[in-house]
């Protein structure tokens, strides 16, 4: 069934999108979790380049969204027509359990933050039974009202974003207000139990890469905006809002608790810093917020792992199973919703037994994301020696974004480059099968059956680690 021309989302939707992606839970524990392992100094540097870094993903993600409007689907179009069928599966695979392990922690920090008020106090500290059962249940009604169609549920995220920025907006006030200049440079780069500068940078980047989760989304929705140049505003207009309020969170909370304080609060660490700062109503403030928060992202990225998978088994050429590639009469991959939201389910059940916690859950799906953001920048690479036009601009953006891409890699260690790839391993039956379903080989060319090879190989390595006790989620 065609979608609606007048169901197609404008540049308030598309941005609400964007930003509702982008602020969710991260912002809300990014004190504590930029601390823990670096001074201010180390973390102004890690601002530095991940906004350098971002900004270029992003200003690369406006260039094909303008130049290659053929390509509507996002990162999976982009690596796929870079780098053929299979790195494209890997592409929204990979992309595809990001975000779904996200929004496993998003959950746990979720009821987390209920645990703060008293009339949730059975919840405890986010992890106990009944956390784990009512956030199935948060989960499954959150299922159930994205399959009445994506424009109900844009206008809720519209309305929702506004209101989860404005705690943001008063925190941002208050503690600016209560900032000191001599809290600020305390240890400034860092104690000597943090190691060097270059160490507590590398401490950092997961989770900037995190918070940044969703810079994309607007090219995956591409194919429901109006038009092309909505997504291209959008996808710049949300990431000029976000890298804001984050770095305003993350650096004046410094200048009002103590880097070694700072990095012990729990999270979600903005409340314990506001609350410091203006007494126990602004802990209250900043949890109703976050709860809002991350209702919203639950909301919006329910919708866009959803649209990842199906955007990888749809149409004639599908990467991915087509089963999953069929809408329902709401134009929603429902299909793809069953299966993406019944792993977040057993994750959940997997996260009360290992009692996994937040911080471990957002550094596995943002090291699930970086392969991903890895081959666009390649993409543009690639693109940029094509367009004699735009050469040396393609050129300069593609070539920092992949190097930034690569730093990203190797500051995630090997331990979760490891388990990315014993993930991406479970994603070859369902690729083998859609080939089988169009009548093709398994791999095409010698390349893409090293690269199935490494994959296989590292997750094998994985496994024996696990088993050993050397490595676990």
């Amino acid at each position: 069934m065609a979608r609606q021309s007048d169901s197609k989302l404008g540049l308030l939707a598309m941005t609400a999108l964007v930003t509702g992606a982008i602020v969710g839970s991260g912002i809300f524990s990014l004190p504590q979790n930029m601390a823990e392992g670096s001074g201010a100094g180390a973390i102004i540097i890690a601002w530095i380049i991940t906004f350098l870094g971002m900004l270029t993903l992003a200003k690369i993600f406006q260039w094909l969204s303008l130049n290659r409007p053929d390509i509507n689907n996002g990162v999976y179009g982009y690596v796929r027509e870079g780098f053929g069928d299979y790195l494209g599966f890997n592409a929204a695979w990979g992309y595809w359990i990001s975000i779904w392990v996200g929004n496993v922690g998003y959950l746990v920090v979720m009821y987390s933050a209920l645990g703060s008020f008293h009339v949730f106090e059975f919840f405890g500290d986010g992890s106990t039974f009944p956390a784990m059962v009512c956030g199935i249940i948060t989960l499954w009604v959150l299922h159930f009202f994205v399959l009445r169609g994506v424009q109900s549920a844009t206008t809720l995220n519209i309305i929702v974003t506004i209101a989860k920025i404005i705690p943001i907006l008063l925190f941002i006030l208050l503690v600016a207000l209560a900032f000191k200049i001599k809290t600020f440079q305390i240890d400034f780069w860092g104690s000597p139990e943090l190691g060097s500068v270059t160490s507590q940078v590398k401490n950092t980047m997961l989770y900037t890469v995190w918070i940044f989760l969703g810079i994309e989304c607007a090219t995956i929705y591409a194919s429901r905006a109006k038009n092309m140049q909505i997504v291209s505003r959008a996808t710049i207009l949300g990431f000029l809002i976000t890298i804001t309020l984050l770095i305003s969170v993350s650096l004046l909370s410094l200048g009002v608790v103590p880097q070694a304080e700072l990095a012990g609060m729990k999270n979600p660490s903005m409340a314990q810093v506001l609350e410091f700062t203006v007494g126990p109503w602004g802990g209250v403030l900043i949890n109703i917020g976050l709860i809002i928060s991350v209702g919203g992202a639950l909301l919006a990225w329910t919708m866009i792992s959803s649209e990842m998978l199906f955007l990888a088994a749809s149409g004639s050429n599908n990467t991915a199973p087509s089963v999953f590639g069929k809408l329902n009469n709401k134009q929603i991959p429902a299909n793809a919703m069953w299966l993406t939201n019944s792993l977040i389910s057993l994750f959940l059940v997997i996260n009360y037994v290992n009692d996994a916690g937040y911080n471990i859950l957002i550094q596995l799906a943002s090291s699930m994301a970086l392969i991903p953001y890895l081959f666009c920048a390649a993409f543009g690479f690639k693109c940029a020696i094509k367009n004699k036009k735009y050469i040396v601009y393609l050129l300069v953006l593609s070539f920092v974004g992949s190097i930034y891409g690569l730093w990203l890699i190797y500051a995630g260690g090997l331990d979760y480059l490891l388990l990315s790839l014993l993930l991406y391993s479970c994603g070859l039956p369902f690729f083998f099968y859609s080939r089988k379903e169009r009548g093709l080989s398994f791999l095409i060319n010698p390349i893409e059956k090293f690269l199935a090879a490494v994959v296989v190989g590292g997750a094998i390595i994985a496994l024996f680690l696990i088993k050993t006790g050397n490595l676990s989620l």
